[in-house]
């Protein structure tokens, strides 16, 4: 029996020297990042079309606006830096950009689905996911028909091999689902049309896919419900808000939305077999920020940074920067507040500066991804990691 005991013991220490898959694996060397999305990751393609986001956003970490509607960095930004490469210049911003590192077709307000409606009446983009999908399409096309022109364009464009090499993320879904809110739909009616939607997503995957695209890094999306402009904007009875203040039913569909995805990514990883793709999920860290705030380091999760009056410090018609003009000069009414740095919430809408770094941290070594692989080795396969599956 102790001989036996000896040999099992034996066995078990072998496996557990056995070196993790992960420590075998080599570090990823993407020369570029292409990102797809919405407000969540938009580092000025809106600014670009329809006008900058006004001080005092950027005021964090850029001091002037940058495009991006938060105090300072986004995720995207996180990502980039670590990666060890420039934060990504917006596709749409002809202002001093430099696409040789990858471009960013996100713009805030994008939805997957197309809408049939106009930027005026509902705040949604018309640069919808397909549109920034054409415009991947047409960049990947022209660029390498630019670079041989040399001279300006050999330094601003990426090399040929940095679009099969590079890392394609994706953050987008969250306005969809306030789409149909916006439209008086009942939640059961939004979840019916999430399946179309997540096919839309596939299919744009696939494309890119088909154009050599091979990493993928594809964010969930996050707990609507919580978010200011939600529990503001939208009719909510007592019942439906739970102990942390958050509407259940909106946080019911984006988990909802989120499992579908989930099982979106899992086909693709059948349907693309040498695709290496990531789900990422970033709706457990941002439900952490709202209902573990104070012990996080963050105050009044509930409450923007920067708005204008009412419960939440959020008024829909005196957004972040909105000014008025008084005695002859432009006062902002709708400022920052003293420290953006202990808030979770910056404009009612989108998350701070410091919610996102924090939010990177916990997801940059795998821990909320599936599989739990680090973002430094992302372009691994399923084959190449026993996490896959």
């Amino acid at each position: 029996m102790e001989h036996a005991n000896a040999i099992l013991l034996c066995i078990l220490i072998s496996v557990i020297s056995l070196p993790s898959p992960l420590t075998s694996l080599p570090t990823c060397e993407f020369p570029a990042i292409f990102n797809l999305g919405d407000s969540n990751s938009d580092t000025g393609g809106l600014s670009a079309a329809f006008g900058q986001a006004p001080y005092p956003h950027g005021i964090t970490h850029f001091h002037h606006p940058a495009g991006r509607f938060c105090d300072g960095r986004l995720l995207i930004d996180f990502i980039a830096e670590d990666l060890g490469l420039p934060y990504l210049s917006a596709y749409l911003d002809s202002m001093a950009s430099n696409f040789s590192h990858g471009a960013n077709f996100a713009t805030a307000g994008s939805t997957i689905r197309p809408q049939n409606t106009t930027m005026t009446q509902s705040g949604v983009s018309p640069i919808s996911l397909d549109v920034q999908y054409v415009q991947y399409s047409d960049f990947r096309r022209r660029s390498p028909v630019l670079r041989k022109q040399g001279g300006v364009f050999e330094q601003l464009l990426p090399l040929e091999d940095s679009f099969s090499r590079a890392l394609y993320t994706f953050d987008i879904g969250q306005n969809d689902l306030t789409a149909g809110y916006k439209l008086n739909m009942t939640t059961d009616q939004v979840k019916a049309y999430v399946p179309d939607v997540l096919h839309q997503f596939s299919n744009v995957v696939k494309g890119i896919y088909a154009q050599g695209g091979r990493s993928f890094w594809v964010h969930n999306t996050g707990p609507v419900g919580c978010l200011p402009y939600s529990l503001d904007r939208f009719l909510i009875t007592a019942a439906q808000v739970n102990k942390y203040g958050c509407a259940t039913p909106f946080n019911e569909v984006a988990q909802f939305f989120n499992r579908r995805l989930k099982d979106v990514v899992f086909q693709l990883r059948k349907d693309l077999p040498l695709a290496a793709i990531t789900y990422v999920d970033v709706y457990s860290l941002k439900y952490s920020l709202f209902t573990q705030a104070k012990k996080l380091g963050f105050k009044d999760p509930l409450r923007a940074c920067c708005g204008h009056g009412g419960k939440y410090n959020f008024n829909s018609k005196r957004r972040c920067g909105s000014k008025i003009i008084e005695n002859g000069k432009e006062i902002v009414i709708a400022n920052a507040c003293k420290d953006p740095s202990v808030k979770v919430i910056w404009d009612g809408i989108h998350f701070t500066e410091a919610a996102n770094r924090w939010m990177f941290k916990q997801l940059v070594n795998g821990s909320f991804s599936d599989p739990p692989i680090p973002l430094k080795m992302a372009c691994h396969r399923t084959t190449d990691s026993l996490y896959y599956y």
